[in-house]
């Protein structure tokens, strides 16, 4: 029987809770999740979780917040005067937007709070500092193959 391990492309299927219960996220009713095993874009604690799995296997993970998408830093909350945001940009709470530091970097937001003088931004993930609960079923194994030249 085959197991995950890194390296491996693997198939699954998985729905994504936080500690109340709430689903954030689920492939249930859509295409399975596809990727490479130690990979990078997936985070790490969901990949430490499916190694070691075989296929047809279900599980669930409990992944704390430093193997998700990390703690939740305050410094990624900012407030910049209304004045400052072009007219064309129809602000909502809950719209995401990338904005550029005097640096030339550019960064993912949410705007979390408007008044009329008054726009605040989250720079941090929506679901940082949240310990994740992931229902997790591996459809399928494909182990890499090397061909010798």
């Amino acid at each position: 029987m085959i197991k995950a391990q890194i390296g491996n492309h693997v198939k699954v299927h998985y729905t994504g809770k936080l500690e109340n219960g709430e689903i954030f996220d689920s492939s249930v009713d859509r295409e399975p999740l596809e990727f490479e095993l130690g990979s990078d874009g997936i985070i790490a604690g969901f990949q430490q979780g499916i190694l070691g799995m075989a296929e047809g296997e279900k599980k669930t993970l409990r992944i704390e917040a430093e193997d998700a998408y990390g703690p939740y830093h305050q410094e990624g909350v900012m407030e910049i005067d209304r004045s400052l945001m072009p007219n064309d940009v129809p602000l909502e709470i809950g719209l995401g937007l990338q904005l550029k530091n005097p640096d030339g970097d550019v960064f993912n937001v949410m705007v979390t709070d408007l008044t009329d003088e008054k726009v605040t931004f989250d720079a941090n993930h929506p679901l940082a500092g949240q310990t994740l609960i992931m229902d997790v079923e591996l459809l399928e194994i494909r182990p890499n193959i090397i061909l010798a030249s």
